[in-house]
């Protein structure tokens, strides 16, 4: 597990640029945009959560800062920092060092099945001009395979767009699947190569202290974090 600062933020090692800010934060940060703001120094005003529906829409943002429902979003506009909402959903951070956009991905399983992860990187080929190989991925804290046991219906759902892959496996007649290595795969169909993408490792059922499961915590569950920007 990464070295967690006085704030209970982490910084994945893959996004170390000089003007970029990318973290996850642990259950101990509210996922509130106040309580963001507070731990990071970062104003309120310059933080945009989208409203999240579980849907396969990217939005990007330019000068409209409303909220939206979108699961994903882009930006290149810089002093504005994007986030997602997690509990054991794989929050997914993206930039491109290029053309200096940044991304911040929701993918449950129904944004999984969906390709949220493509269409988010597709996006960005298409209305930033930006190329795969300038693209770094991190994936955070999420629910990984061995504690996420689901039905026929939802393997079925992810196996109908990406086929056979070592994403699931069959658990006495159910199925336990990987949804962070199933998002890697379908980046790495786009031409991300795989030293780009950074996982955390960290799974959230199995870390129900530091991090909000809705798994493990059901009615009790919050949501944790992750933020990307550039400055």
């Amino acid at each position: 597990m990464p070295k967690l600062n006085r704030m209970q933020l982490f910084s994945p090692p893959n996004m170390n640029y000089s003007r970029l800010k990318a973290f996850f934060t642990t259950k101990t940060v509210n996922e509130s945009v106040k309580e963001v703001s507070k731990e990071t120094g970062i104003s309120e005003k310059d933080i945009y959560l989208p409203l999240q529906k579980h849907t396969d829409r990217v939005l990007i943002l330019e000068d409209d800062l409303r909220p939206e429902i979108a699961d994903a979003v882009l930006t290149q506009r810089k002093g504005l920092f994007i986030g997602v909402q997690v509990a054991d959903c794989v929050p997914i951070l993206l930039f491109d060092r290029g053309k200096s956009v940044v991304g911040a991905v929701h993918a449950g399983w129904r944004g999984t099945a969906s390709q949220i992860i493509r269409k988010a990187v597709k996006a960005m080929i298409e209305r930033f001009n930006s190329l795969p190989e300038d693209i770094g991925i991190a994936i955070g804290p999420s629910i990984e395979r061995k504690c996420y046991e689901v039905g026929k219906e939802v393997r079925d759902a992810i196996y109908e767009v990406m086929g056979e892959g070592e994403y699931y496996a069959p658990v006495n007649g159910k199925y336990c699947v990987d949804l962070p290595s199933a998002n890697v795969i379908q980046a790495m169909s786009l031409g991300i190569p795989r030293e780009n993408i950074w996982i955390s490792n960290i799974c959230t059922y199995c870390n129900p202290h530091d991090f909000h499961s809705y798994r493990y915590h059901r009615d009790r569950n919050g949501r944790q974090v992750g933020f990307i920007g550039v400055f």
